[in-house]
C-alpha cells in the first residue's frame, strides 16, 4: 500500500490520515525517524494494524511549487516500485499522488503515474500486480481511459 504522505510523515488529512488512523499509533512512531522526506522520495515502514505487511510513504510535489513537478511525481512512482521490488512486495496499491491538497491536475497526474508504472514494472519482476485505488468513479474512468491511450500508442 502506498501512502500519499506529507514531508513529516505525520497523520494528516486524506490518504495519510486514513492510513494512520487504521494502522494505529505504532505507524507514527515508525515514521518519526524517517522524516523529513522530500518531494519524489519514498520510504517504507511496517503496516501495523493494516491488513498488509508494509506501507510505502511517498511525498508528491505541490503543483506549481515543487519543480520540476512532472519529474518529481514520476520519481514518487519509480521510488515506490523500487522499494516494493527490494522488499519482495508482490501487490501494490497507489492513490492518485499529489492530486488532492497538492493540486496536481488529475489528467496530467494520471498520465505521469501510468506511463511511469508501465515503463518501470518490467524492471521489477517481484511485483505481480499494481492497482490504483481512486477517490471516485470519475478518477477511475480517467485512469482507465489514460491507460488505454498509453497502451494503444
Amino acid at each position: 500500500m502506498v501512502n500519499a504522505a506529507n514531508a513529516r510523515l505525520r497523520t494528516g488529512g486524506g490518504v495519510a490520515g486514513a492510513l494512520h488512523r487504521a494502522a494505529g499509533p505504532e505507524l507514527a512512531v515508525a515514521c518519526a525517524p524517517l522524516a523529513p522526506i522530500h518531494p519524489g522520495e519514498a520510504v517504507i515502514t511496517d503496516a501495523y494494524g493494516l491488513p498488509n505487511r508494509h506501507v510505502i510513504h511517498c511525498l508528491g510535489p505541490v503543483y506549481g511549487v515543487d519543480e520540476p513537478s512532472d519529474t518529481l511525481l514520476a520519481d514518487c512512482y519509480r521510488n515506490a516500485l523500487a522499494l516494493a521490488q527490494r522488499h519482495g512486495i508482490e501487490r501494490l496499491a497507489f492513490p492518485a499522488l499529489s492530486t488532492g491538497a497538492f493540486g496536481y491536475p488529475a489528467a496530467e497526474a494520471a498520465r505521469i503515474a501510468l506511463s511511469t508504472v508501465l515503463t518501470t514494472l518490467p524492471h521489477c519482476p517481484a511485483i505481480r500486480r499494481v492497482r490504483f485505488v481512486l477517490f471516485d468513479a470519475a478518477g477511475a474512468e480517467l485512469h482507465q481511459h489514460t491507460l488505454e491511450a498509453l497502451t494503444e500508442a
